[in-house]
């Protein structure tokens, strides 16, 4: 029994001699863990009061001959100072408290006392790296500033070479370039007092302007020639080409109100003015957007005018065909309206036919106003003949819309004189067609006029002698001759328009050609089909030449076959 009362004191008091253990050696490791932390924090508070802000302050000295350097130079060495003095006492302070805390096994109070010490190191560096910052910016400055400028100016030379070698574009402008180059240069002259006086502070805005001059200057360089150019050559020049182009059409008729074109040029000479005196200052900002804008603009109305000329002719030979149907017409409709009487006698004619024929008669009247109210406005220049054309094509729909009334209403009727003077009228027309066709070929030298085109014209001349033998037969056949009139009228129309095609074909094919000269020489393969080419024009194979051209010619400057059509396709 006493034997194993011994035993329990024995294990009971080796069990509290571990725990003891294991608490001493716990504390000792916790208070080994703090002091290490505290032999930190000291080793950063040495860092701090051994930092090179005082050497590098103390190069400052050397710069103090401006005012301004010598109030930096003060205001560093009080923040300086302040670091050395106070702070970094503060912090050893800081750290004896957290020393005696430790020692009285405060770990608690040990703990958050570093908390504080690593809070303050923290600051002062900061400040204390701040501080060396400003310093070096500063101590550094003549080492970084002479590497900008020795850029600076290898940017300088390159850009005054380039413009030495390109002074006669400039024009006008030469002298305030090179008074520019000049200002750049006195940049560097005060650069250089800057740095002899040690007045580093003041560098930075000198090596800033320069670099902003100089940037300026590569816009200028890059721009203003080409506003001189156009400012000065090309569009004074396109002002007056539009002037002279504009004084004759007005001379010979054209409105042209419509394009405001005196108000827009001399809008355009003010907008010319001050890109130009914006320029003597070199402001070159959007003269060259502006100046391209206004090309563009007078481009523009050289088309319009090539485009009013053509509508022109378009509209006199749209209202020339009008005002001759119009003539035929009425004198159709007044022989008809002379002759109802008689009409009545000779045939059963009901109520409603004679009211068509009056209704027709009526629409004809209304025509013949309204063409004249065309024709005032034609010779009073009111509208533009793009306005006008589209009056003379409604005149000429409502035109036909009557003749069409008109031979509906005749029909019916069955009047035999009526067909016998239509089939006179169409004669005319047949005539005429011929004979515009004839006046066509004229009008274009081909060099060859193929051999149908021979046969269709004689065709078309014998079934018009057959239209005069049915007229001159007694009685006519009215079956006959409407057949023999259609047939006429057919083969006329078809000559006609086979004649138009032909010769815009033609007139397509040789411009066609003569555009593509301008590349002979660069494009072989196109030089060997514009041979081709020329080869089937002067056989008279014009489509195929045609084709061939413009197939070529589409390989260097595509779209060139609708350009053509535009020209030539809605020419009548």
């Amino acid at each position: 029994m006493n034997n194993n009362i011994i035993i329990m004191a024995i294990i009971a008091g080796a069990t509290l001699i571990f725990i003891l253990l294991v608490l001493l050696i716990r504390r000792n490791a916790k208070k080994s863990k703090l002091r290490k932390m505290l032999d930190d924090l000291d080793y950063q508070k040495n860092q701090i009061d051994t930092s090179p802000v005082g050497p590098e302050l103390s190069k400052i000295e050397n710069y103090n001959s401006n005012e301004k350097m010598r109030v930096l130079y003060e205001g560093w060495k009080d923040r300086l100072k302040d670091i050395k003095e106070i702070k970094i006492p503060k912090i050893t302070d800081m750290l004896i408290e957290a020393e005696y805390s430790l020692n009285k096994k405060d770990y608690k109070s040990t703990m958050y006392k570093i908390a504080k010490v690593e809070m303050e190191i923290y600051k002062v560096k900061t400040a204390s790296d701040f501080l060396l910052d400003e310093i070096k910016d500063i101590t550094d400055s003549e080492e970084r500033s002479r590497g900008s400028i020795t850029k600076i100016k290898s940017r300088y030379r390159e850009l005054l070479q380039k413009f030495n070698e390109t002074k006669s574009e400039f024009g006008m402008f030469e002298k305030t370039v090179s008074m520019q180059f000049e200002n750049i240069s006195k940049r560097f002259e005060e650069f250089e007092i800057l740095m002899e006086h040690n007045q580093y502070t003041e560098i930075p805005t000198v090596l800033k302007s320069a670099d902003e001059m100089l940037n300026h200057m590569e816009v200028v360089l890059d721009e203003l020639p080409s506003i001189v150019l156009i400012a000065c050559g090309i569009l004074p020049k396109k002002i007056n080409e539009i002037m002279e182009i504009y004084s004759q059409m007005v001379k010979e008729g054209y409105p042209l109100d419509y394009l405001n074109v005196e108000f827009n040029v001399e809008e355009a000479k003010k907008k010319i003015s001050d890109i130009l005196d914006r320029a003597k200052v070199l402001n070159l900002e959007d003269s060259l957007f502006d100046l391209k804008v206004l090309t563009e603009y007078f481009e523009n109305l050289f088309t319009d005018f090539e485009k009013e000329k053509v509508i022109r002719k378009d509209y006199e030979e749209a209202k020339r065909i009008l005002e001759k149907k119009l003539y035929k017409t009425n004198k159709l409709i007044n022989d008809i309206i002379d002759q109802i009487d008689d009409l009545k006698r000779m045939y059963k004619l009901s109520e409603e036919n004679i009211e068509k024929l009056y209704g027709v008669q009526s629409s004809v009247m209304q025509l013949n106003d309204d063409y004249k109210i065309l024709n005032d406005h034609t010779k009073n220049n009111s509208f533009a003949y793009s306005k006008l054309t589209g009056e003379v094509e409604g005149l000429a729909n409502r035109l036909a819309q009557i003749d069409e009334d008109l031979d509906n209403t005749l029909n019916v009727i069955g009047n035999m004189h009526d067909d016998e003077v239509r089939a006179r009228q169409q004669l005319d027309e047949v005539k005429t067609l011929l004979k515009k066709a004839q006046n066509q070929i004229r009008t274009y030298n081909l060099p060859v006029i193929p051999n149908s085109y021979y046969v269709e014209l004689k065709e078309a001349k014998e079934a018009m002698n057959e239209i005069v033998k049915e007229l001159d037969k007694k009685p006519i056949t009215i079956e006959t001759l409407n057949t023999r009139v259609d047939t006429a009228r057919d083969l006329a129309l078809k000559l006609y328009t086979r004649t138009k095609d032909m010769m815009k074909t033609a007139i397509m094919t040789e411009t066609s050609i003569v555009y593509g000269n301008r590349y002979r020489s660069s494009y072989k393969e196109l030089d060997k089909n514009l041979n081709y080419s020329e080869s089937l024009f002067n056989r008279g194979e014009y489509s195929k030449a045609l084709e061939i051209t413009i197939n070529a010619l589409n390989q260097i400057e595509p779209g060139i076959y609708d350009r053509l059509l535009k020209l030539y396709g809605e020419k009548d």
